[in-house]
């Protein structure tokens, strides 16, 4: 048990990245407020990103420059794609927004489960 303690440790990175995709997961799943909703999403996201950014990483690694006495590279690849992913990240949360702002000003809440019952009524 203890020989397992130094990996770990030295996983530190992902255990934080499963430690915030279960909390966006369980503020999904158990709010109604839709901001709180697109919170935990938010939060879910972020886990991700950490996650692919953490993976992407190679210790000693320098930019992907051809030179002399440098062997070990560092894939520029993931760092790009989580960048887009970033931007569409924050252009998504923009519309949910919106939606939510919209549904707000139809019904009155933003809570679901009011919602429902408005929406069974009408």
């Amino acid at each position: 048990m203890i020989e397992a303690i130094p990996d770990l440790v030295h996983h530190y990175n992902h255990w934080v990245s499963i430690f915030l995709m279960v909390c966006g997961l369980y503020i999904v799943v158990a709010r109604g407020n839709m901001v709180k909703k697109l919170v935990g999403l938010t939060v879910f996201q972020t886990a991700v990103f950490l996650l692919y950014i953490s993976a992407g990483k190679i210790l000693g690694g320098t930019p992907p420059i051809i030179a002399e006495g440098y062997e070990h590279y560092a894939n520029p690849l993931p760092h790009v794609l989580i960048l887009t992913a970033i931007v569409v990240g924050v252009a998504t949360l923009a519309v949910g927004l919106g939606l939510v702002v919209r549904i707000n000003e139809a019904f009155g809440t933003i809570e679901e489960e009011e919602i429902f019952e408005r929406g069974e009524q009408e």
